[in-house]
């Protein structure tokens, strides 16, 4: 390579026109100018790609640039041929080139013309390249996103992990490997496995202090997110699905509400994916709605807004996806969506995995959940999770989240923190965070039965609390320091020396009251007290009024007020302000004929309400729904009427029972009846039946915690679902 005293800042500005570098990237190009591997940790936005293009420029020989995808290289290589008058100075060499492409990119390279070669990893792994580059001057290796090489990453690629046996074979020059999102574990597996445990580690701070970090739970969702976007008219934004499906499905909606909003995802051909990328890029568009496919090397600075639809499968997937937020600095919103519904889903699916996959993916699926419930500061638990410690009182964007914007109420668990912590000592430090928490609780499992647990004096300890308040106290015990989770072993908690310090000198140890994500989202209707966590500004004056005019007409039908409209219902129409029958049929659980039976007493008393109120009522907030193609009403309906058995209808849509229950549970609420008597009678008897009605007949609350509390020991959830859609398909309906 060329001598480093070159005037770094004079080949910044012929090349790219920069007056100064970003941050660490002088030093890193100075070491690798010297032949020095380095490992860079920068997060999205900071300028990585810097680091390698310009030193190959500098350099005598070619850069071989690892890549994991064919968009990024040819961004990439597009961008630097901009800077050169020949397009020789950096080329693609991947399955997309036929011979005599691949022809031109080799005599380039011989002739030195080219600076910078981009290569998947498979095409490294061809015997005649490999003796091809053997011939050639190799000024470095440059392993981009290099998280695919740890299986602790969240894009874990096999192949990356022989790369440094390839890397050998072509012979010695120095390594940079660069990501933007890397654990000190994920950290320390790239390095030892590209054999660069003595490289010069440059790490920027993983702070984005222009992010706004907000978690909701999956309440009326689909609105959220039309209002959320109408409010932001003009705006750019990334809506991120788990699956192609409910990418296509959601964009559908989004565009029938008047949003200008287009898919992405791999299932699309090229040049669709090539044209909606550019279609955002120009503002054609103002939304894409997309799954993980979209985004990597996608250099838009004015994305003010990223709407996670599911959460991610991991952190790192999910500050990366955030990270192409308010890339200029400018404004930069992200809400994620949270249903530990969805985390089952997933758990299941890694259910089939090998063991070791299994393990990795269920520790990471772990930390996604522990941050959705977390009351803390989500910018410290984020920044802890990728080992940088960050002052949540005076640090940069102290501010900006959703908990520390509205903290909830704090109390003191001293006593509690304490004992946990001693009892991890009492486990032999063997345990992982859900064993411990069984402990706890006093729940016996296969674990703590093989330990012999369950005859201890501390079993059950905790067992006046729920295990959610417990993993709170864990997850706080492990982001103050206080237990560390010990990677190797997938998990299991060891008390470090300041927790031993604490234990011997306990001090104050407040923590926020946490919401129950699980409970709260159980089906069925939200309880009382947990309907001021659903993300809404409430009327609680026309609330009140509503709940009365409730009790009236539930006494009038004699039926509990539930079985007239749900607490979730009531709640919406007080952001709603209907004041039609047809306005009505567009709050949430409300159907035509539940609001033709119960809805006019309810729409005169809310138009009498806005008048004397002189209330402006939100045209933006009633969505228009994209006719259901799949039909599954109908055919649910249908089915019924003709009695078929209900394994049979979920298998014929290719639904799992809870999902059809679900669909039955929506059509039964929304005002319309089913005739499940003949299913039912098959599994439960007269005096069963008669025992669940009767307590439904009286019972405050119709949800599934509320039936599960009473009956949980005789009856599976299941039976008490059928019942509950018997029930109000009769009493309501």
């Amino acid at each position: 390579m060329e001598a480093t005293s070159k005037n770094l800042t004079s080949y910044l500005k012929k090349y790219f026109g920069f007056d100064q570098f970003k941050g660490q990237q002088h030093e890193i190009i100075t070491s690798l100018l010297n032949n020095e591997d380095v490992f860079v940790l920068m997060p999205t936005g900071g300028g990585k790609s810097l680091c390698y293009q310009l030193p190959a420029l500098m350099s005598d020989g070619v850069a071989i640039i690892v890549s994991p995808l064919i968009a990024l290289m040819k961004n990439q290589v597009d961008a630097i041929r901009g800077i050169s008058e020949n397009d020789g100075i950096a080329h693609v060499l991947n399955s997309s080139l036929n011979k005599s492409e691949t022809k031109t990119v080799m005599t380039d390279i011989k002739n030195g013309i080219t600076k910078m070669l981009y290569v998947a990893p498979e095409s490294l792994t061809k015997e005649e390249y490999i003796d091809f580059f053997k011939s050639v001057k190799i000024s470095f290796f440059a392993i981009d996103e290099a998280h695919c090489i740890s299986e602790w990453g969240h894009d874990f690629r096999p192949e990356y992990r022989n790369l440094k046996a390839i890397i050998n074979k072509i012979g010695e020059a120095p390594i940079i490997a660069l990501t933007a999102t890397a654990t000190p574990k994920v950290q320390e597996d790239i390095q030892k496995t590209l054999g660069m445990q003595t490289a010069k580690v440059f790490k920027d701070s993983f702070n984005r202090a222009n992010l706004f970090y907000e978690v909701r739970p999956k309440v009326n969702q689909d609105k959220e997110i039309v209002k959320f976007i109408k409010q932001n008219e003009g705006k750019s934004g990334v809506i991120y699905c788990l699956s192609r499906k409910k990418v296509e499905e959601f964009t559908q909606l989004l565009q029938v509400n008047g949003i200008n909003a287009i898919p992405y995802h791999a299932g699309l051909d090229a040049k669709t994916r090539s044209k909606h990328q550019d279609m955002f890029l120009m503002e054609d568009a103002s939304v894409v709605v997309a799954t993980i496919a979209f985004g990597m090397g996608i250099d838009k600075p004015d994305v003010r807004f990223v709407i996670h639809y599911d959460m991610p499968k991991s952190l790192e997937s999910y500050y990366q996806e955030t990270g192409r937020a308010g890339r200029d600095g400018g404004e930069g919103h992200c809400i994620s969506f949270y249903d530990y519904k969805d985390i089952e889903k997933l758990e299941k699916f890694l259910a089939s995995k090998p063991v070791a996959e299994r393990e990795v993916g269920m520790q990471l699926l772990s930390e996604v959940v522990a941050y959705s419930e977390t009351s803390m500061s989500r910018r410290k638990f984020l920044l802890h999770y990728f080992g940088e410690e960050f002052d949540e009182k005076d640090g940069p964007g102290a501010n900006m989240d959703d908990n520390m914007r509205n903290p909830k109420k704090m109390i003191e668990a001293k006593e509690d923190a304490l004992k946990t912590l001693e009892i991890v000592l009492k486990t032999s430090q063997k345990l992982k965070l859900n064993d411990i928490v069984n402990v706890l609780v006093g729940k016996e499992t296969s674990v703590i039965k093989s330990y012999n647990l369950q005859n201890e004096d501390f079993f059950g300890f905790g067992k006046d609390r729920e295990d959610y308040y417990w993993k709170s106290i864990l997850r706080q015990l492990i982001v103050h320091c206080y237990l560390e989770k010990e990677i190797e072993t997938y998990g299991t908690l060891i008390v470090t020396k300041e927790g031993k310090d604490f234990i011997a000198n306990p001090t104050s140890f407040k923590i926020a009251e946490d919401i129950d994500f699980k409970k709260l989202l159980t089906e069925g209707s939200l309880d009382k007290e947990e309907v001021s966590t659903a993300p809404a500004a409430y009327d609680d004056n026309l609330l009140k009024q509503l709940k009365e005019l409730r009790k009236k007409i539930s006494k009038k039908h004699n039926i509990p007020p539930f079985a007239v409209f749900q607490d979730t219902s009531l709640d919406d129409m007080t952001m709603q302000y209907p004041t039609t029958i047809k306005e009505l049929t567009n709050v949430f659980g409300v159907g035509e004929g539940k609001a033709q039976k119960f809805g006019k007493d309810f729409v005169d008393l809310i138009a009498r309400y806005v008048e004397d109120n002189d209330i402006i009522r939100p045209d933006d907030m009633v969505i228009k729904q994209v006719a259901d193609k799949s039909n599954h009403k109908v055919y649910i309906i249908q089915s019924t009427d003709r009695k078929l058995n209900l394994e049979d209808v979920a298998e014929a849509k290719n639904l799992s029972m809870s999902d059809l229950l679900s669909e039955m549970e929506a059509i039964v609420y929304q005002g319309t009846k089913l005739n499940i008597d003949y299913y039912i009678e098959d599994i439960l008897d007269e005096d069963q039946q008669e025992e669940i009605y009767d307590f439904l007949m009286d019972a405050e609350s119709d949800s599934m915690s509320t039936l599960l509390k009473e009956f949980g020991d005789d009856y599976d959830e299941e039976e008490l679902r059928l019942m509950r859609i018997k029930f109000i398909s009769e009493v309501a309906n």
